[in-house]
């Protein structure tokens, strides 16, 4: 090694030397470069740090004949880089190691094996370094795990229940429950209990077993069949939590009359309906209860037609914002991948960022396919391209450890990309997604028969035919123009 500062080959400068090699010397910076940021080798086309002469070709160090001074003295491996001689999944592996041994047997502890083995194998294991490192929090969700793995705390949901519910705290318990080490759970339905108690804790008691009887048996019950069939989100676990405001609110209006809510009257309800202006819509679920619980048959809430809603975005915007996502390089690929998905074919966020990377396919020609449901559609030009972009950064780089099978991999090991993560995206350009959304689905209504379009993006077909009357083309358009109905 040569002492002191030399020209680098690479950026030509005179600049402290970090690495020689048989045609010159490399200085710090352009070592990082190399290293941090490989290329396609010209000659093995394998993605590789590429700093090595041969035949005036800059090639890697298999291709060059010599051995690669950017591999990890332990296992030897080029990826993952973390400064230093050694690689960031070798680092992570030895602290997760210290981390998780279980005194009595001295190896890692059997119940936390799993988080070992999906940190050390993620995509990214300098992210799980970062966790480790974190100051933020002051270290509260890798202190726990040592914890457990030394049998100081119970590895079990009990734990986390007498624990704040932080951020901290629920992104380990959520990556425990991913993993296996812990059964499922569902967030938004365990802060319900302790916002719960919050809300009723200066309540009188006959209003506090009515409302508990009401989120017990009727709200959380819906949101635990959402989380099981199509997923809660926040707007989800938002509303529910309005429902239950409001039917504390119709029974405190009830006491001021001295009535309850066995003795409550038509009127009490109309009454509470009109000065209750915009959140008199939640009170009809809890109307609805009482009347299947028979705890009050008298009460009724008028039906309303909301119709269907209102598409406040036009065809000309959304093309504009098309446009945008196409051509902005700047955006972050999988804000323009599920900006793309929610105006072209009407896909809700909650949908695309659960897609698994099998959806993807290409044809014999090259041409990328995507399936939101069963059946592949041929993607445009330029959406083509992002997606292959996308792919190529998360699936076929140097640093893959292997597939998660997420298309869009969340930060959470094991688990897909967050709604919030799309949306917030979309939002900071002006986009959003629920509206955009429904634009796509007038216009594709337009453009194409009901049954074909439910069966294409992968909607009912009550919700293609009600798209479809409010594009004026119903289902019996559809018949009509069948071969051989005609």
């Amino acid at each position: 090694m040569n002492e002191g500062p030399a020209r680098c080959w690479i950026c030509d400068r005179t600049n402290w030397i970090d690495l020689e090699l048989p045609h010159g010397v490399l200085c710090r910076g352009c070592r990082g470069r190399v290293h941090y940021h490989p290329r396609t080798c010209p000659v093995c086309q394998q993605r590789r740090p590429l700093a090595f002469l041969d035949d005036g070709l800059v090639v890697c160090a298999g291709c060059a004949g010599i051995n690669s001074p950017f591999a990890c003295r332990t296992c030897g491996s080029e990826g993952h880089p973390y400064g230093g001689s050694r690689c960031a999944r070798c680092i992570l592996a030895e602290r997760l190691t210290t981390l998780l041994t279980d005194p009595s047997t001295g190896q890692i502890h059997t119940r936390l094996q799993p988080v070992f083995d999906e940190l050390v194998g993620s995509e990214r294991p300098q992210t799980g370094i970062w966790w480790l490192l974190k100051k933020k929090g002051a270290g509260t969700g890798p202190r726990l795990l040592g914890q457990m793995a030394r049998g100081e705390t119970a590895i079990s949901h009990g734990t986390f229940r007498t624990l704040p519910s932080d951020r901290a705290h629920d992104y380990l318990r959520t990556l425990l429950a991913t993993l296996g080490v812990l059964e499922p759970w569902e967030p938004h339905i365990e802060r319900m209990t302790p916002w719960l108690d919050a809300l009723l804790a200066p309540v009188a008691a006959p209003h506090v077993d009515v409302v508990r009887q009401f989120a017990r048996w009727h709200i959380i019950r819906h949101m635990r069949h959402s989380a099981a069939t199509k997923g809660l989100s926040q707007a989800g676990a938002n509303a529910a939590r309005a429902r239950i405001k409001v039917a504390l609110e119709f029974l405190t209006m009830l006491g001021e009359y001295d009535a309850t809510v066995a003795t409550a009257t038509q009127d009490h309800l109309e009454r509470f309906m009109v000065t209750a202006n915009g959140r008199a819509p939640g009170i009809a679920s809890f109307v609805a209860w009482l009347r299947n619980s028979r705890i009050n048959t008298g009460l009724t809430t008028p039906w309303i037609d909301r119709g269907m809603p209102p598409v406040t975005v036009s065809d000309e915007q959304r093309w504009e914002q098309v446009e945008r996502l196409l051509h902005d390089h700047t955006l972050r690929t999988y804000t323009r991948i599920g900006g793309l998905f929610t105006l072209l074919f009407a896909q809700p966020l909650t949908r695309i960022v659960a897609m698994r990377t099998d959806q993807v396919t290409a044809d014999p020609d090259g041409n990328v396919l995507v399936a939101f449901t069963g059946i592949a559609i041929p993607m445009p030009p330029i959406v083509d391209e992002i997606i292959r972009t996308h792919l190529l950064q998360r699936g076929k780089s140097l640093y893959r450890s292997r597939d998660t099978g997420w298309l869009f991999p969340g930060g959470i090991p094991g688990q897909h990309l967050a709604t919030e993560n799309i949306r917030a995206g979309l939002v900071e350009i002006g986009i959003k997604p629920y509206e955009s959304r429904k634009a796509a689905l007038f216009q594709l209504a337009a453009e194409m028969p009901a049954p074909i379009l439910a069966e294409l993006i992968g909607i009912t077909d009550s919700s293609a035919n009600d798209w479809a009357r409010l594009a004026a083309r119903p289902w019996s358009s559809y018949i009509a123009t069948r071969p051989g109905l005609q």
